[in-house]
């Protein structure tokens, strides 16, 4: 349905051109952690689409903020209802240039869920997630509180999704010999022990998708399945880099009401 109005295609031809953006030394973007992110090449384009994104940002969080109001009265009297808990959930994230800012949310985990079991990313049938939160998460209405950043200036409707200062991953332990590459795969060894936690930066990627504000939703949102590894994800983020324009943050603000009215936000696989 979607794909025949917007004409927005998850195929073959999505696919290479992900898989072409991973390499991040092919953009030769010259970024560090402690400075502005700024690519030189096509930096006019950019600044100008910046320009353009914030007055829609602005007008649109404002109506949506406002317009919402009832819709938060609810979901804070069920967070209320369901544990006794917080109601809104606030972390610090990292913006565009490296900057940190305070992130808000919905709660739709179990209080105290970084602290006790430290920032990961969830996964399916994450128990860290309370029964209202499976239904925030799905419908993506624990992000309500979010307009008040991106009214803010600190967050857009459209990028790279927000990445805690700490965030790991945690993936298999990988062994090398000159020209092979293995996974440790030894039903002797537990499985802690071959697991390793592997921090956000060290990814190929991390800093190039800080050259642009971080978004609501976005390309990586939206097409890619929820459990992949961030490595992954980033190469549809340098992709959105690439080739982001005004149209295609429009296009996808549509799929993700499409993704929202529908609930599967949470489905693992296509969403859509």
């Amino acid at each position: 349905m979607q794909q025949s109005i917007w004409g927005v295609q998850r195929n073959n031809v999505l696919s290479q051109e992900v898989g072409g953006a991973a390499d991040a030394s092919s953009l030769r973007l010259a970024l560090h952690p402690d400075r502005k992110f700024m690519n030189t090449r096509g930096s006019m384009k950019k600044r100008r689409l910046l320009w353009a994104k914030r007055p829609f940002d602005l007008l649109v969080s404002s109506l949506g903020l406002l317009g919402s109001l009832p819709i938060w009265l609810l979901i804070a009297v069920s967070i209320k209802l369901d544990d006794g808990g917080p109601v809104f959930y606030s972390q610090e994230r990292v913006g565009m240039g490296g900057r940190r800012y305070r992130s808000y949310k919905f709660r739709s985990m179990i209080p105290e869920s970084d602290r006790r079991f430290g920032p990961l990313q969830a996964s399916e049938h994450d128990h860290r997630v309370t029964r209202v939160g499976r239904f925030l998460r799905a419908t993506a209405l624990d992000e309500l509180p979010q307009l008040w950043n991106i009214m803010k200036g600190e967050l857009s409707f459209v990028g790279p999704r927000a990445l805690l200062p700490e965030e790991i991953e945690v993936r298999p332990k990988q062994f090398s010999v000159p020209g092979f590459r293995h996974t440790i795969q030894d039903p002797r060894v537990k499985e802690e022990e071959f697991l390793e936690a592997v921090p956000l930066e060290k990814i190929p990627g991390y800093a190039e998708r800080h050259q642009v504000p971080p978004g609501l939703t976005g390309l990586a949102q939206v097409y890619a399945d929820r459990d992949i590894p961030r490595r992954h994800k980033f190469k549809y983020d340098l992709l959105y880099i690439k080739r982001q324009s005004f149209w295609l943050d429009l296009r996808l603000i549509a799929l993700s009401f499409w993704i929202t009215f529908h609930g599967t936000w949470e489905h693992r696989g296509g969403k859509f």
